[in-house]
């Protein structure tokens, strides 16, 4: 601003001489001065709301030394962009903007792709939406994933390069296509950058990618009523319009599809344990009267287990005081499940703690492996999804 007040100076004398004649009194010289710091500031004023403070540049009474130096001003002043301002300042701009807001600055030019493409910016994003879904078990199926896609992009630029390198094998025709140069280098670079947590994100938001997770109170809202209480595995995939989940159950050969799926209903697998594998119990001397658990349940061994809540309970023999029960110190544990009424054949089990495997029959199902809840909030979210009344 300084450098243009001082270009402006000639205009403004220039004016003042020929618009005003002074008088012979020390008021005429007043009138001068005001004048020109009246010019001056209107001027500034003029610059600093924007680029129509060119027009003056065509006054007939500006001089070719001032007007190109205000020409050099403005240009200058056109030529700042945001990549001008500090790598920092652009950090502190990135970490504030949404996913969307993201992806909009990444499709501006190259090198505002690199900066809002990295992992960095997305992890936050990725925790925040996706990090109590997203377990180990997904994340081992999104390598599978990124994995296929990279073969069929690898196999896709083999088919065209076949005819032309028909005698080499795939080996030579990889070295090839590194050594060529920038193009082929850029479809290998957009395979290695499909392993970015934008992509994961990208795929989980559009529902693109299917991810294992575990679905409360399955299909209770088809009216399958006996399923709560209970969680099962099943491959899941987000629907961004309704905000809800799509999922898929294994059962006997067949998926079962279920629409819908509210957040609150899906968590990431507790264990890594597969649906029809035995979970290894290391619980079951731990267990005592009031505490809270999960066990693997089926119909039959065809079926894959699900994890059923309960509640530990007193043995026939123990009065249920505090003060008196040794239940702890017995080798068997009663199990309860309270969304059953008193005499219904699934309200109770009981298991060996000392030997415990898979027992059961055909008629009242198959019991799995024990996991003890030690977390107020994975009890908490067993509690709120609690049914408004018991079941026989």
């Amino acid at each position: 601003m300084l450098f243009f007040l001082i270009s402006c100076f000639p205009f403004i004398l220039l004016l003042s001489k020929s618009f005003l004649k002074p008088f012979p009194t020390k008021m005429g010289a007043f009138s001068n001065l005001w004048f020109c710091e009246e010019l001056v500031k209107f001027l500034a004023l003029w610059f600093r709301k924007g680029r129509n403070a060119i027009s003056f540049l065509n006054l007939p009474l500006m001089t070719n030394p001032v007007k190109s130096k205000l020409e050099n001003v403005v240009e200058k002043e056109e030529e700042i962009s945001l990549l001008d301002l500090p790598d920092l300042t652009l950090e502190c701009i990135f970490e504030r903007l949404p996913p969307n807001g993201l992806c909009s600055m990444a499709a501006v030019c190259s090198s505002l792709r690199e900066k809002c493409t990295s992992d960095h910016l997305w992890e936050k994003h990725m925790k925040q939406k996706w990090g109590a879904l997203i377990g180990s078990a997904a994340y081992r199926e999104w390598q599978c994933y990124i994995a296929s896609r990279n073969k069929a992009s690898l196999l896709e630029n083999s088919r065209k390069k076949r005819d032309f390198l028909g005698k080499f094998s795939k080996i030579r025709l990889l070295l090839w296509n590194s050594s060529k140069g920038n193009e082929d280098n850029s479809k290998l670079g957009n395979s290695s950058a499909m392993s970015s947590i934008m992509d994961w994100y990208l795929s989980l938001e559009t529902g693109k990618f299917w991810f294992p997770a575990q679905v409360f109170n399955r299909e209770v809202q088809n009216g399958h009523v006996g399923f709560m209480l209970s969680c099962y595995d099943a491959e899941v995939s987000y629907d961004c319009s309704t905000n809800t989940f799509r999922a898929r159950y294994p059962s006997q050969g067949r998926r079962i599809i279920e629409e819908d799926i509210e957040w609150n209903r899906l968590r990431a697998p507790a264990v890594d344990t597969p649906p029809y594998v035995l979970h290894v119990s290391d619980c079951l001397n731990d267990l005592k009267p009031d505490n809270h658990f999960e066990i693997q349940w089926r119909k039959s061994k065809e079926f894959p287990y699900g994890w059923w809540y309960g509640v530990v309970g007193h043995l026939e023999s123990c009065s249920g005081s505090k003060l008196n029960c040794h239940c702890h110190a017995s080798e068997t544990v009663v199990l309860e499940f309270k969304q059953y009424t008193p005499g219904s054949r699934w309200r109770q089990a009981v298991i060996n703690r000392k030997d415990h495997r898979e027992v059961g029959n055909e008629a009242d199902g198959f019991y799995g492996g024990i996991r003890k809840l030690y977390s107020d909030k994975e009890i908490s979210v067993w509690k709120s999804l609690w049914p408004s009344c018991t079941f026989e």
